[in-house]
């Protein structure tokens, strides 16, 4: 046989070795892998618009999509970018926790950032008639049973922002006179606390903080 042929032979077998060599480390492409292509720069670009009128289910989700309160919290949207219903609810939640536990224990100034005038210093007042009866309460937050949007205002005048949430919390509570004895309550039954609170904030405002300015049942 030519020498020349026989070469020819040894380096076709070695390139054929090669290559299942270097397929079994690579693997193989598939699946929706696709070649890089570079983009060019007279290709069309795609005009995307976005469709009013659509449902925005993170309000549909807590009020009537036909209420006032959807009207309302439409136009809060459309002046905070960043302000979303369930973000909201889930800091009107966290915020019931805290204020309704720092009022029970007297610790006023902790939420007071979160309070407004009229609310703080009805605080205030009830404190000061414990203080000067002597009473102090010992209370454990257990949960919030339910919770929900009531009503949602918004003036486009003072850009101010309205929205009242109810409350069912779970909580045991005890109240001590100055001896250290129970007048009231049982530190083993646990009693349902209901509340309306209605929080407020400037959307224009640099202060991240929703105040409450009103409770009620």
């Amino acid at each position: 046989m030519n020498p020349a042929l026989i070469e020819l032979i040894i380096l076709a077998g070695i390139a054929v070795f090669l290559f299942l060599r270097l397929r079994s480390v690579l693997g193989t492409r598939e699946g929706f892998e696709k070649p890089r292509m570079q983009p060019k720069n007279d290709a069309p670009k795609r005009d995307f618009k976005v469709i009013d009128g659509g449902e925005d289910k993170d309000i549909t989700d807590n009020v009537d999509k036909n209420s006032k309160s959807a009207e309302a919290l439409k136009l809060i949207k459309s002046e905070d970018e960043n302000f979303t219903v369930n973000e909201f609810l889930s800091g009107a939640r966290s915020a019931y926790e805290w204020i309704l536990m720092s009022f029970e224990k007297n610790e006023i100034d902790e939420i007071r950032e979160l309070l407004s005038e009229e609310v703080a210093e009805a605080f205030d007042a009830v404190v000061d008639q414990r203080v000067s009866q002597g009473l102090t309460i010992e209370a454990e937050f257990i949960g919030i049973r339910e919770m929900k949007l009531v009503e949602a205002t918004y003036s486009s005048n003072t850009k101010t922002a309205e929205i009242s949430v109810s409350f069912v919390g779970e909580m045991t509570s005890v109240v001590k006179n100055s001896s250290g004895e129970i007048v009231e309550g049982d530190s083993k039954q646990i009693k349902r606390q209901k509340d309306t609170w209605t929080f407020s904030k400037d959307i224009k405002s640099s202060n991240p903080n929703w105040l409450l300015v009103a409770t009620g049942e």
